[in-house]
């Protein structure tokens, strides 16, 4: 009796060698769909996140501010100083027209910024307002200002910028002075033209 030669029991090694790629290369796709799907999903679940937690939201609009401004009260007993400054990273030369003003809790204020482009070539850029003391911020309510969106300049083109605010009086009464600050960032890519 002669017993099998184990060669002849196995499949072939070209074979086992084939569909084990197959099976590696299936998981390898699988793998790779997983990986672009969180990548994909990590843009709105990071807004979440900074949604609930409240970061990161100080270029967003205020959509209550305007319903707010109309139905407030000027606390015409108190004054409130605001200090404007602005800062510039890139081709820019940015400053507000006024360096401060008092104003009542309550009162619909404008400020103007002017911005300009100090180069020959098109450029965008996006503002990031800060506050002083950090706990005015959510005091500060604007209705209308050109950190909401980027902004897009000429070549060597001037603009102007309103800010439209107006202070929540419920400000603690401590304090007196805010001081609003921007830094003009610029981004790459161009963003479409808009009257601010």
């Amino acid at each position: 009796m002669t017993t099998p030669d184990p060669a002849s029991t196995q499949a072939p090694a070209g074979r086992v060698s084939r569909g084990m790629n197959v099976q590696m290369l299936g998981k390898l796709v699988i793998m790779a769909g997983l990986m672009f799907g969180f990548g994909y999903a990590l843009v709105p679940i990071y807004q979440a996140i900074c949604e609930i937690a409240g970061i990161n939201d100080l270029t967003k609009r205020d959509k209550g501010a305007e319903e707010f401004a109309r139905n407030t009260q000027v606390d015409r007993s108190r004054k409130i100083t605001i200090e404007f400054d602005a800062n510039s990273r890139g081709a820019w030369l940015f400053k507000p027209e006024v360096n401060a003003l008092e104003v009542h809790p309550g009162e619909l204020v404008t400020v103007v910024y002017d911005l300009v482009n100090t180069r020959a070539v098109a450029t965008a850029g996006q503002a990031i307002p800060s506050y002083a003391p950090q706990q005015s911020s959510p005091y500060f309510r604007k209705l209308e200002c050109f950190c909401f969106k980027q902004q897009a300049l000429d070549p060597s083109e001037t603009r102007k910028f309103p800010v439209v605010f107006v202070i929540d009086p419920k400000l603690p009464r401590d304090v007196n002075t805010i001081t609003l600050s921007y830094t003009f960032f610029e981004v790459g890519g161009l963003a479409p033209k808009a009257g601010g």
